[in-house]
């Protein structure tokens, strides 16, 4: 219905920001990630999403297009429901939940309020089963293993594994790969990838 909402910033709480657009203030739940970046009277863009359950409409919104897309795989788990996907989102960005997902380090998920021991390994488990299928007959990382384990093939394989699990595709990753500098932490490499992607 929205792609993205761009206006002043009327108000701002841990888990949502007001934002006035041409008269109407539009009530955006996000992530303490999001709120955290805009301040009141500023002017702001977030991209959106609008979420439907039994006659609800509940307006969710981020101030990036990667963690909108985070919080759309998340809610797309069998469990997780959109306050469970901004609790998750708001203690690891795009690029740590990726990460998260390829050293699968459940206990940076269950940093989130609500999110338990056995959900954390649902998310870890389901979001490596839709890399896996992304990947069928797109050739493999490190010989074999699709999804390599952290330290294994080096930080640009982790790198290129985490882009993948953002969404983007093997390709798109490799390209944005190029040219930066293998010995950076992954986490860095994937954060300098996801920069040159959004240009």
């Amino acid at each position: 219905m929205f792609y993205y909402i761009k206006g002043v910033v009327g108000q701002t709480a841990p888990n949502l920001v007001v934002l006035e657009a041409g008269g109407v203030g539009y009530a955006l739940n996000t992530s303490y990630v999001s709120s955290s970046s805009v301040r009141k009277g500023e002017q702001a863009q977030f991209f959106t999403y609008l979420h439907v359950r039994e006659e609800i409409f509940e307006l969710y919104g981020f101030a990036t297009e990667e963690e909108l897309n985070c919080f759309k795989m998340l809610i797309g788990i069998s469990g997780v429901g959109p306050k469970a996907a901004l609790a998750i989102l708001s203690v690891v960005t795009p690029s740590k939940l990726a990460l998260c997902v390829i050293s699968e380090d459940e206990k940076a998920l269950t940093q989130a309020q609500g999110v338990g021991k056995k959900l954390a390994q649902r998310i870890i488990l389901e979001l490596k089963d839709k890399l896996a299928k992304a990947n069928i007959g797109g050739g493999d990382l490190n010989g074999g293993d699709i999804l390599p384990t952290a330290g294994a093939g080096g930080a640009a394989a982790e790198a290129l594994a985490a882009l993948t699990v953002l969404g983007y595709g093997r390709t798109e990753a490799a390209e944005a790969l190029k040219g930066l500098d293998e010995s950076l932490p992954v986490e860095e490499l994937v954060r300098q990838c996801l920069k040159k992607l959004m240009r």
